[in-house]
């Protein structure tokens, strides 16, 4: 068996990252391929996980939508050159490559909003697999398994909270501290949307500086008196920060649901949702807001009572991890 992995976005590598050790124990032929994103390839470098660079796709709308086929015919090119048997991906190109060479393509998603993705995949995946609370159906293809995404690396048999993390950044386990995660909305599903406006931004850091200290994750750059909070510590870190972190505050979906999963307070501002969010708001993990309207207000809210929050979703989330599987388990009861 030999089976190509695709990395398109920093959340790809952790999906599956643990996907990649195992195979790689059993002594399976594995080959991972990536494009730029963000700290996407930083991430495989720090993982010490080889891979075959496909370069960008470039910022311009033009550059973007001529690099779609080319993108695809790359990767089809390698699955042929390396007689690849399946593919493993979160994109487009991992169907179209598995389609082209007649080889397995799975495709895992949990952003029902991604309409141009889901277009450019679905006829061409052989197996599209998502949570079992992905809001749409997506025909027969389609196979819906009981967790998240997250699950494949947050998962107790997948991770251990390192304290060590904290003392490099000089906080101690029980200082109070904030994580702050804002998007750069260039994604295909990004257009039209929003998060938090830079005035409610400053209201925020203004309001979580009276109480701790305040760290910012950011995909992009920053404004200019933002930038002394950016986050210095190694990505392949972020959530040792996101388990101890009294509190988070984000545009960014896939760090909400890891907040939601490790039992950190967490509240969601962006025009988007998500099924896995909303799974997530009825365990009690997750506060989801469509804008930033009352955002300072919730944010104060709970700040009234750091320690009673982080207990409740502490238990919660741990009632996601008694009826959740391990979806790095999952993924490999996919090769056969």
């Amino acid at each position: 068996m030999r089976v190509l992995i695709d990395i398109n976005h920093p959340g790809h590598v952790h999906l599956f990252k643990n996907l990649y050790f195992e195979l790689k124990k059993r002594n399976v032929f594995v080959l991972v391929t990536a494009t730029h994103k963000d700290v996407a390839t930083l991430l495989l470098q720090k993982y010490d996980i080889p891979f075959i660079d496909l370069g960008t796709y470039g910022k311009s709308k033009i550059s973007k939508i001529l690099q779609l086929p080319i993108k695809s015919l790359q990767l089809a090119y390698i699955t042929w050159k390396h007689k690849i048997d399946c593919l493993f991906g979160v994109s487009f190109r991992v169907a179209h490559a598995g389609f082209l060479t007649k080889r397995e393509s799975f495709v895992f998603d949990d952003t029902e909003h991604a309409k141009q993705e889901i277009f450019l995949y679905k006829y061409f995946a052989t197996k599209i697999l998502t949570p079992d609370c992905f809001e749409k159906d997506l025909g027969e293809k389609h196979i819906k398994y009981n967790g998240y995404h997250e699950l494949a690396y947050l998962h107790p048999d997948h991770f251990k909270p390192n304290l060590e993390t904290l003392k490099e950044i000089n906080l101690k386990e029980n200082d109070i501290f904030f994580v702050l995660r804002f998007v750069s909305w260039d994604a295909g599903h990004d257009v039209g949307q929003y998060g938090i406006s830079i005035e409610s931004k400053r209201k925020l850091i203004e309001l979580l500086e009276k109480k701790g200290r305040v760290i910012i994750s950011s995909e992009g750059e920053l404004v200019g008196e933002f930038e002394k909070y950016r986050m210095i510590i190694c990505p392949t870190k972020i959530h040792d920060l996101l388990y101890y972190s009294s509190l988070f505050v984000g545009e960014g979906a896939t760090m909400a649901s890891e907040c939601a999963v490790l039992g950190t307070p967490c509240i969601y501002v962006n025009s988007l949702d998500a099924g896995t969010l909303k799974d997530q708001v009825k365990y009690g993990l997750l506060t989801s807001l469509r804008s930033d309207k009352n955002l300072i207000a919730i944010t104060q809210k709970k700040m009234n009572d750091l320690n009673g929050e982080k207990e409740k979703c502490r238990t919660n989330s741990k009632k996601i991890l008694n009826e959740k599987i391990d979806v790095t388990k999952f993924m490999l009861g996919l090769i056969k």
